[in-house]
């Protein structure tokens, strides 16, 4: 692992493959470390010939934290966007956008294709409409446009994503416990739950870094991008968008409106997959990547 300044904080990010072949940037989703990506998928896409980057977002990981600002206020931010009125939150997904740009700008890398799950469909999404001229490709995973027309997420999963969870190390089982329930209730039903490949990532995450406010400090970042589809229809670079028809967070239907606001946009819908990318679908995955990239 590498950290690099960039945008005045701290950025931590790894590399696979060789370092002068076309590049693979990974963004990883709400509250989640840039291992989410996991070692076995960047070596296939790195084996398929590209360099593969991958980062922590600020506000999780390694990279730096905001955890100096308080505690996100659910009901006064729902109030403050309500009334048209714009909440006191530390940063945007503009920013997370700028710090994937700041991160290839240090890394002294003109172009990169850009690839995005969950809350990093979002900032790679951002990224293709306001940087045109860097982002080669773009393929945004189980994401969304910020219609607010869509169909929301089941109102059980709501709760289970707020819901605070025990301090890991003070309850070590409880959180466990809270995770992986999460974890296998958003996973979709086409695909076993690896509840001990799944213990493994969260423990590993947790020694990294654990900070429980980071998760709403993204929330709320979200929360205030509004409705990203005049900006997809400015998207010019070929894009790709991947969901699972089982997703109980980012239902399919927010996947095919991301598609239909993109000229040119395919999408791919893959049966079975919920929130999650199951080792299964790896090589489909990245097949899919890999022809999104070749169409550019």
């Amino acid at each position: 692992m590498n950290i690099l300044k960039v945008n005045g904080i701290d950025l931590a990010y790894d590399s696979f493959g060789n370092e002068n072949e076309e590049v693979i940037i990974l963004i990883a989703g709400l509250g989640t470390q840039m291992i989410r990506w996991t070692d076995s998928f960047c070596r296939i896409l790195a084996a398929r010939g590209f360099r593969v980057i991958r980062f922590d977002n600020r506000d999780v990981g390694c990279s730096t934290h905001f955890n100096q600002h308080r505690t996100l206020d659910f009901d006064a931010l729902a109030t403050a966007l309500m009334s048209g009125r714009r909440p006191d939150i530390p940063y945007t997904l503009d920013d997370m956008s700028n710090d994937a740009i700041g991160l290839l700008d240090a890394l002294s890398i003109d172009r990169a294709h850009f690839v995005g799950r969950s809350m990093g469909g979002m900032i790679a999404q951002i990224a293709a409409s306001e940087y045109p001229e860097r982002v080669l490709s773009l393929t945004s995973i189980m994401s969304s446009s910020g219609n607010p027309a869509l169909p929301q997420a089941s109102p059980d999963v709501m709760a289970m994503m707020t819901k605070p969870a025990p301090n890991p190390f003070e309850d070590e089982a409880g959180f466990l416990a809270h995770s992986l329930s999460f974890a296998k209730r958003i996973a979709g039903t086409g695909y076993p739950f690896e509840e001990d490949a799944y213990r493994a990532l969260i423990l590993e995450e947790v020694r990294r870094a654990y900070d429980p406010g980071s998760v709403g400090r993204q929330i709320a970042a979200i929360a205030v991008s509004g409705d990203r589809r005049p900006r997809l229809a400015t998207i010019k670079a070929p894009v790709l968008v991947i969901h699972g028809t089982d997703d109980p967070l980012f239902v399919p239907a927010c996947g095919e409106d991301t598609a239909f606001a993109i000229p040119g946009a395919e999408l791919m819908l893959i049966d079975g997959m919920g929130h999650d990318l199951p080792h299964q679908l790896y090589n489909v995955i990245a097949d899919g990547i890999e022809r999104t990239v070749r169409r550019s």
